[in-house]
């Protein structure tokens, strides 16, 4: 099992109609599972799981 390793929540609010009419709604995380170097697998949002491999591409 993965470890959950950000501290990003769903987002809520409303979706509107063209009438403007209002229901509450949920933005969910896009959670992909990624692989550290060490071997263990957390859970993260896809956004970091881009900017951490921009940050070991810069590295190498």
């Amino acid at each position: 099992m993965a470890v959950k390793a950000t501290n990003r929540k769903p987002q809520s609010g409303n979706d509107r109609s063209h009438a403007n009419n209002a229901s509450k709604r949920t933005r969910k995380l896009n959670l992909q599972v990624h692989r550290l170097e060490d071997g263990t697998k957390v859970r993260i949002t896809a956004r970091e799981k881009r900017t951490l491999r921009k940050d070991e591409k810069m590295a190498a």
